[in-house]
């Protein structure tokens, strides 16, 4: 492949974004030629994204510090439909209400990472409900279902690999590949829009697109998929034992955001500090060579970058502050989670396993139970090893109960 010449290809290729490309010499020399405008869909399936969707929020942070101009997708049309894509079975279906509510919730994540505005590289937020709503099935079917073939819908992974494990595709589900091909059929004739950019998953539908435009408008039109992101042991990007990394400080606090990048696995950090941070790449290369303890630095410098883009430079500064206090002088820091139980129910005494339980540190009575027998519990840094101790007002330092699960989970217990 010779040299890109775009900036915002070779920042991708440099940094591990770029998966494939339908024409990668063609985009490069269109990006060459001034501001391209390229989009990427999200669907409101949830009132927060999570990490998993902070790939394709840094590849659009990305175009426009490259000049370019970004548009966010609101999928309030196509997520009444539901992608097929990598799922075994069919979303739940959401009422208008539930979308909208979603929606407004997720709209807020992107600001902290693009600029918005009317100028020839702010970015925009465009809703697919403005045009499929009003579409006329009969005359959808004619003017754009011809141009696709079954046979090359069923060959796309989307599909192909939920029919190869028998699980049921709804013919409702099989039209979003269509509907996403005319969602950018459809941003190409109101913004000019030549790129769009997803997860390596919805490679079959950018594909789509990029035919249509061509073959229903002479358009020539661009895509481009990111990996498919998993951490170095296997694990889905975005999940952990205690459930989703969300990007809202609504869903999961700044600390609980920064402890996740800071307990990022070994292999892991290089990788991520080039994706998910704006840290120069020699910088990220004598990071990710640190050996032994002295990773955990770069997990932390990781951890700060990571909290300051989604939460901004106080939070940053404040969790790092609390992971400070709570390791390394073993203090009660106020930023860190908190429970608030009743004084009468404190003052009765409660079950460890019972108090671990209510804290949100298990998901479960019997995990509660595991983890002290299993020698992972704490209260105030010493450990429990009798899963019905009475944790009590006694056990109050400073007006709370500090209660740790493993090395790095921490809850304080308040009084209410």
């Amino acid at each position: 492949m010779t040299a890109l010449r775009s900036t915002f290809l070779r920042t991708v290729s440099e940094r591990g974004y770029l998966h494939q490309c339908t024409d990668l010499e063609g985009l490069d020399a269109r990006m060459g030629g001034g501001p391209v405008v390229a989009y990427i869909g999200f669907d409101c399936t949830a009132d927060s994204l999570h990490v998993g969707s902070l790939l394709p929020i840094m590849l659009l942070r990305h175009l426009q510090k490259s000049g370019h101009k970004p548009i966010v997708l609101m999928g309030g049309g196509t997520t009444r439909v539901g992608d097929p894509s990598g799922k075994d079975e069919a979303r739940k279906l959401l009422s208008d209400d539930d979308i909208a509510r979603n929606m407004a919730g997720i709209k807020t994540v992107f600001g902290k990472f693009l600029t918005f505005g009317d100028g020839p590289t702010d970015a925009v937020m465009v809703n697919n409900a403005d045009w499929l709503d009003g579409l006329n099935y009969i005359a959808f079917l004619r003017d754009y279902g011809r141009h696709f073939s079954v046979n090359r819908m069923l060959s796309f992974d989307s599909v192909k690999l939920r029919l190869e494990r028998e699980q049921p595709l709804s013919f409702l589900e099989f039209n979003y590949m269509i509907l996403q091909a005319f969602d950018f059929l459809e941003l190409a004739r109101r913004h000019q829009c030549a790129l769009q950019m997803g997860g390596s998953d919805q490679w079959g539908n950018i594909v789509n697109g990029v035919e249509l435009g061509r073959r229903v408008d002479g358009l020539d039109l661009f895509g481009l998929t990111t990996p498919l992101m998993t951490t170095a042991s296997g694990a889905k990007m975005g999940k952990t034992a205690q459930g989703a990394v969300w990007l809202n400080a609504d869903k999961l606090s700044s600390w609980d955001y920064w402890q996740f990048w800071r307990n990022t696995e070994d292999a892991d950090v290089g990788r991520f500090l080039r994706l998910f941070t704006e840290m120069p790449l020699d910088e990220v290369a004598r990071l990710e060579a640190l050996q032994g303890a002295e990773i955990n630095e770069a997990k932390k410098v990781l951890a700060n970058a990571a909290t300051l883009l989604a939460h901004g430079e106080e939070a940053a500064r404040q969790a790092a502050e609390t992971a400070r206090r709570t390791f390394e002088e073993g203090a009660l820091a106020d930023s860190l989670p908190t429970v608030s139980v009743p004084a009468a129910e404190l003052t009765a005494g409660i079950p460890a396993f019972a108090l671990f339980t209510k804290a949100g540190l298990a998901a479960s009575n019997g995990e509660a139970r595991r983890l002290i027998k299993g020698g992972g519990a704490k209260v105030n840094d010493t450990p429990v090893t009798n899963e019905v101790a009475v944790i009590g007002a006694a056990d109050l330092k400073d007006g709370a109960i500090k209660l740790t699960a493993g090395k790095k989970r921490h809850v304080l217990v308040k009084l209410e």
